[in-house]
């Protein structure tokens, strides 16, 4: 145990000897630090080995580990022990190589680093006066998205903590430019395929319930056009203010990739703003061979990112383009008397662009990996999902008793099982069953999702860089196996 006079011994000592003092020595840190690394390292390098997905049927022990605050410390092992022992192991291995599930983001090693750096040297970003360098090096990742989608040197962006907030931010934005004060006949319109964000964000930003149009889509699950059309036309006639259409460069459920191009003339044509949410698949653009898939994304008004997702960033990192930047500083810009003077607009002034003031530094965990990767290693990882991802769904298509309902568009698929005689129910049961099977054992982790008139479908999405042709393999195994014992007793 440290003496007083060597230092408090953090992993060791619970009681430091000045209660007050916060401030820990430069070895105590190295030894804290080095024992946090060491923990890390030992994680990731184990995750091809964990459970694709953990216990997390885990009410009775979350009621044991509720606790009131500690009045004494405790030494760090004995706090890092349970949390990687214990409490990690009970989640989804959303980082391992067997996450198939949902949309993964596998969460590559800078993000961490540069975390740590930011986290380390605590640096306000809010304006740009703070920290005008830091502040220039996440202006310079948004300059980076806004070339890799082909936006105009007018766009200006944001970073956000997921796609969530930046399709909030994106419709605030709609609203200020096209409805101003107005807001209760203002209409959006979106598809029934859409990530539920949409609608949530829609009521914060003020547009109610019943001023959200659900549009139809087709056997493709795109959205259906022609309904689009007349839902705007009917909504006109009734007096209202048709204002934002919000489209899917790739869906949650099925990965669907709605016709932009015809979106974009349609609301170039009425005068309507169009977002794409481009949370799970936007960043297959960066991709010149795979451009072609997102056809219309670079006409977009305003355009939803996950670096998360799509750039395998750790979670938590989002963001937002907007072609004309003048929209989004509008929809933010203000200041207060405590405040320093405006930044010239040559420079990006994050408070001006976003709602918050208070922030620390989103921006390194992406310009870090973009420095150290470079951007053809990302884009030739991000070629690869799509390929493995195709190659999967056409192998899991020839299996007995599959069906394909929504081939691959970007990097995700979906299916479902049925035989002669099957009704609907008995096929989604079996679905869910096959998923159940395929689950346990525990090589990869897939998810499902109901679709139309109740239709439960098995989804596979392809997307975090750990995923590699081995586990494709695996996913391809588990799903035929599952799906001819099912099969052998109906």
């Amino acid at each position: 145990m440290g003496s007083a006079s060597a230092g408090f011994d953090i992993v060791n000592s619970p009681t430091p000897p000045d209660p007050a003092n916060l401030e820990f020595t430069a070895d105590q840190m190295r030894q804290m630090g080095g024992n946090v690394l060491d923990r890390v390292v030992a994680h990731i390098a184990s995750l091809s080995a964990q459970p694709a997905m953990g216990d997390v049927a885990a009410e009775a022990f979350c009621r044991t580990m509720r606790e009131p605050a500690p009045e004494l410390g405790e030494a760090l092992d004995a706090v890092l022990d349970p949390l990687f022992c214990d409490y990690i192991p009970r989640s989804f291995t959303a980082s391992g190589p067997g996450y198939l599930a949902f949309i993964p983001a596998g969460g590559v090693f800078p993000g961490a680093l540069a975390d740590l750096i930011s986290n380390g040297v605590n640096r306000y970003t809010g304006v740009w006066m703070a920290a005008p360098a830091l502040v220039q090096l996440e202006a310079n990742v948004l300059d980076w998205f806004r070339d890799w989608m082909q936006f105009p040197a007018t766009t200006r962006g944001l970073l956000t903590t997921g796609g969530s907030m930046a399709n909030f931010n994106a419709i605030v934005c709609a609203r200020e430019r096209l409805l101003g004060p107005d807001l209760r006949d203002g209409v959006l319109y979106t598809s029934t395929q859409t990530h539920h964000s949409v609608a949530k964000s829609a009521k914060l930003a003020g547009i109610l319930p019943d001023r959200v149009r659900e549009i139809p889509v087709d056997l493709d699950f795109r959205l259906e056009m022609n309904a689009l059309a007349a839902a705007i036309d009917e909504d006109r006639r009734r007096g209202l203010r048709p204002f934002i259409v919000v489209s899917n460069a790739g869906t949650t459920n099925t990965g669907a990739v709605d016709p932009l191009n015809a979106v974009a003339d349609l609301c170039a044509s009425q005068g309507l703003w169009h977002h794409v949410d481009g949370a799970y698949g936007a960043f297959f653009h960066v991709v010149d061979g795979l451009r072609p898939l997102l056809a219309g994304l670079a006409r977009a008004d305003s355009l939803t990112l996950d670096p998360h997702k799509g750039l395998f960033i750790p979670y938590g990192t989002g963001a937002l383009l907007v072609r004309d930047g003048s929209a989004l500083r509008a929809a933010h810009e203000a200041t207060a008397g405590y405040l320093p003077d405006m930044v010239a607009e040559e420079f990006y002034d994050p408070s001006q662009y976003g709602p918050d003031l208070s922030r620390g530094f989103p921006g390194l965990r992406v310009w870090l990996a973009i420095k150290l990767y470079g951007a053809a290693r990302l884009r030739a990882a991000i070629a690869e999902k799509r390929q493995l991802a195709v190659d999967a769904a056409r192998r899991i298509a020839g299996i007995p008793g599959i069906v394909m309902d929504a081939p691959p568009q970007l990097s995700l698929f979906a299916f479902h099982l049925q035989w002669p005689g099957a009704s609907l129910e008995q096929q989604n049961i079996a679905t869910r069953e096959l998923l159940q099977r395929v689950n346990a054992r525990q090589r990869v982790m897939l998810t499902g999702c109901t679709v139309n008139e109740g239709r439960f479908l098995g989804r596979v999405c392809v997307l975090s860089f750990r995923t590699r042709q081995s586990e494709m393999d695996m996913c391809v195994d588990d799903v035929a196996e599952a799906a001819d014992a099912i099969l052998a007793r109906c």
